[in-house]
């Protein structure tokens, strides 16, 4: 028989169940969540506050990580919309007719395409938000929502080259600058909350049904034609008011709009963008965060 075999041993082992079985459980440490219990709200945002820096930092490596797999590495930002506008402006530049394009119709077609990019990234990656960093959520114990905020984040980063190309280039095509260029900076920054509440909603819905992402080629599609990228949607419905108004009620083409308006002087926002566009804000971000948070307790769980 070995050293501390015998009744002695059985003795301790007897105590230290019963100290395990007794004991109750202790509530968790400030910051951390109890597994398959939903936070309370005000908490959970406080504490996705203060972590932010985590969603940031994410944001950041998965950016370099992604750029630093091609030769071209951070020139790919830029040339994807690039290519993506100078593929569909040669399509859409012999099919359309005169009276649907405008006469700056280059600077209004770059313009819409760099936008759209934005939201069709951060749509994209918004589904995969959860399913995608399958193994970070069940490691670590943080609010959820970071993984949206990180995507949306990300993409922020992507869009500063973008946009500075797309000075560069409407300066070349003849446009001037003015001070309403800056009026760009609060515009995307509604457009960025707007993104994150969509990312937050399809990022529930994909856990839920994984069949979701593959809907999501479809919907961006859909979207790109319907935000009135490459064509005058005022001179398109001159004779449909219904249509029209419907038109300008789709929220990408409303932040496209006010972009454009922005920086294109020949094209205002319509005054139903400007009022949609923060409408649509608010409500993509208040649904989006109540959505996804009642969720929070299961997106572990079901991974």
């Amino acid at each position: 028989m070995r050293a501390g075999d015998g009744p002695t041993k059985n003795v301790a082992d007897r105590e230290v169940s019963e100290y395990v079985v007794d004991t109750p459980l202790r509530a968790p440490a400030p910051g951390l969540f109890e597994v398959g219990r939903r936070p309370r709200f005000g908490h959970y945002l406080v504490e996705a506050w203060r972590r932010r820096s985590f969603a940031f930092t994410l944001a950041g490596y998965r950016l370099v990580g992604g750029l630093l797999q091609n030769r071209l590495g951070v020139l790919w930002i830029v040339l994807k919309p690039l290519f993506t506008a100078v593929i569909y402006g040669t399509i859409f530049g012999a099919v359309l007719s005169d009276d649907a394009r405008p006469d700056d119709w280059v600077p209004y077609l770059i313009t819409g395409v760099f936008i759209f990019e934005y939201f069709t990234g951060c749509f994209t990656g918004g589904s995969r938000a959860i399913t995608g960093n399958a193994k970070l959520v069940q490691s670590l114990g943080f609010p959820r929502i970071l993984l949206p905020v990180s995507v949306v984040a990300e993409q922020a980063m992507r869009i500063v080259p973008i946009m500075l190309l797309l000075g560069i280039l409407l300066l070349v095509f003849g446009i001037p600058i003015s001070w309403s260029w800056l009026w760009v900076i609060p515009i995307l920054a509604m457009m960025s909350v707007f993104n994150l509440g969509v990312a937050l909603i399809v990022g529930r819905m994909s856990v839920w049904v994984r069949d979701v992402q593959q809907f999501i080629p479809t919907i961006n599609r859909v979207l790109f034609y319907a935000s009135a990228i490459f064509f005058q949607v005022d001179k398109v419905f001159a004779d449909n008011p219904v249509m029209l108004t419907i038109a300008h009620l789709v929220p990408t083409y409303d932040f496209i709009a006010l972009v454009r308006g922005a920086m294109l002087v020949a094209h205002p926002a319509p005054a139903l963008a400007v009022v949609a566009a923060p409408i649509w804000t608010l409500l993509a971000i208040g649904i989006g965060v109540v959505y996804f948070w009642r969720a929070e307790a299961r997106y572990g769980l079901s991974e």
